[in-house]
């Protein structure tokens, strides 16, 4: 990171511009040809093909795109979800993609924070922020799945104040001055290494996490929710920062999330599907046009849904999406 970055929102959150994300994992198993070939393969639905997954981080890494995304699936629950996520461990994966990468903020969408002791979380994630040249933006959630509660006898109705002692636990950890006990005090005797730089990690929540929309304003970096209406997300960006501006703090980071099948054909309009679209290049350079008008910062695309290659598709991103989005006029980029 550079000397004048302070934060790797700084990656994701450009004034003047809406930024773009690639959310893991990077196959394109939701397409009719990609769920014929996970058949022929034996795959689950859900369990996603992973491996292209080193070179395409590189491509997009290498594209400069501004972040990538993971989930948190701690168990493939196929009856009730049937999406087993990135697969891979959320903390074994940042470390991966530290090395892996040089460009990218690495950010988690989200981290199930009740469902692991926060000690272990600030450790982690702390010697990912230092290995990736303080790259990482960790998401955190509370969960929706309480399928992982009971399997780990955990009480999946106190999960709103687990996370919010969690948040208070990770802070308290990153600073100097002791081990927090988690009641307030905290062990001189003892600390927690690595601290991150600055000895704070920007976070985000996904969803509410249980929280009201003062806690949520009050305590994290930024929000990061479902796609939707625009009427409806241009109320909650403006909410989500005047609530900020009221308890002193700078704007934040709001983000979203997209499911997009990119069309060969630049000029072909937008065929809905549920949290995105298959549409051509240009109807989603304006439709990214749209978002920053509303509030957006951020948006996070999912792949899997993708009919042509996915090199193809980054590389297009790359080349005729990213360079509009770069812009500060958002009125004039499709022209």
């Amino acid at each position: 990171m550079s000397n004048t970055q302070k934060s790797a929102m700084d990656l994701i959150a450009r004034p003047g511009e809406i930024t773009l994300g690639i959310e893991l994992p990077l196959d394109n198993d939701w397409s009719p040809a990609g769920d014929a070939r996970r058949r022929e393969e034996g795959r689950p639905y859900g369990v996603p093909d992973l491996t292209r997954y080193p070179e395409l981080v590189r491509q997009i890494d290498d594209a400069r795109f501004a972040a990538l995304w993971m989930r948190d699936v701690p168990v493939f629950d196929p009856r009730n979800f049937g999406d087993a996520g990135s697969v891979y461990d959320p903390f074994v994966n940042l470390g991966y993609l530290a090395a892996a990468t040089k460009n990218v903020a690495l950010g988690t969408a989200a981290i199930v924070l009740p469902l692991r002791h926060p000690m272990m979380v600030a450790k982690a994630a702390a010697s990912v922020e230092q290995l990736s040249g303080g790259r990482l933006i960790l998401g955190l959630a509370s969960g929706d799945r309480p399928v992982e509660y009971p399997l780990l006898g955990l009480d999946f109705e106190a999960r709103g104040e687990t996370f919010r002692k969690g948040v208070d636990y990770l802070r308290a950890a990153w600073k100097n001055g002791g081990l927090p006990l988690g009641d307030g005090r905290s062990v001189s005797e003892y600390d927690l290494l690595p601290k991150p730089t600055g000895n704070r990690i920007p976070m985000v929540i996904a969803g509410n996490g249980q929280q009201s929309n003062d806690w949520i304003a009050g305590n994290m970096n930024g929000r990061f929710v479902y796609p939707g209406d625009l009427n409806r997300m241009a109320s909650q960006a403006a909410d989500f920062r005047s609530r900020r501006a009221a308890a002193g703090h700078d704007r934040g980071a709001f983000i979203s999330a997209f499911h997009l099948d990119l069309a060969d054909d630049p000029d072909e309009v937008a065929t809905p599907r549920r949290f995105g679209a298959r549409l051509g290049r240009n109807s989603f350079i304006d439709h990214m046009a749209r978002l920053q008008d509303v509030g957006v910062d951020h948006l996070a695309v999912l792949l899997r849904p993708s009919r042509r290659p996915l090199p193809e598709v980054i590389e297009e991103l790359a080349l005729d999406v990213l360079p509009q989005l770069r812009s500060t006029d958002t009125k004039t980029r499709a022209a």
